[in-house]
């Protein structure tokens, strides 16, 4: 058998490292997170992709009376009725909208909310992939739930020779559940 210096052969080392390297590969991908990017407004959101199930164009919504106003109203999806509801209206922010015909409903997972839930936002940007580094948790007060944002995103697009930085807002979509049913 074999062996370097270290009295290691280097058949053990080639495995060593193929070993640490799908390890390593590994810890980046937990590392990762995937996000769908909407827009409201002039401003960019995002939540888990794995808080999500679809994303529709709004059919027509039936308003439901007496209720806040931050709930559209229901949609029947394949034979489901699904809340609808106006997240520009629960967080308040402004009506102000450029893009009217390209409103789009993000269909919720079941597994976050007790019933069939949808989010009407005026678009959805892309879904997105984000290392732990990229996103900022410090710069949120996790003791202000009634911001319902768990961070920041830091995305760097690149146009050409130059690079900028667009901020993203992180929802917490749990949190914003709880005040949709309480």
């Amino acid at each position: 058998m074999n062996s370097d210096a270290t009295g290691v052969s280097p058949g053990t080392l080639t495995h060593s490292l193929q070993t640490h390297s799908r390890l390593k590969q590994a810890k980046k991908i937990e590392n990762d997170m995937q996000f769908v990017e909407f827009i409201l407004g002039h401003d960019y959101f995002a939540i888990n992709l794995f808080h999500t199930r679809e994303v529709i164009s709004p059919p027509e919504i039936t308003p439901l009376p007496n209720t806040p106003d931050y709930i559209r109203g229901i949609i029947d999806l394949r034979g489901s009725v699904t809340t609808i509801i106006d997240l520009k209206k629960l967080m308040n922010l402004s009506d102000e909208n450029g893009m009217k015909n390209r409103s789009r409903i993000i269909i919720l997972d079941n597994t976050q909310l007790q019933k069939p839930v949808g989010i009407l936002v005026d678009d959805v940007a892309s879904v997105s992939t984000y290392q732990s580094t990229e996103i900022d948790r410090t710069s949120t007060d996790s003791q202000q739930n009634s911001r319902n944002i768990l961070g920041v995103i830091r995305k760097i697009q690149k146009n050409g020779d130059n690079e900028s930085q667009k901020l993203i807002l992180w929802l917490d979509i749990k949190a914003i559940r709880d005040s949709i049913e309480s």
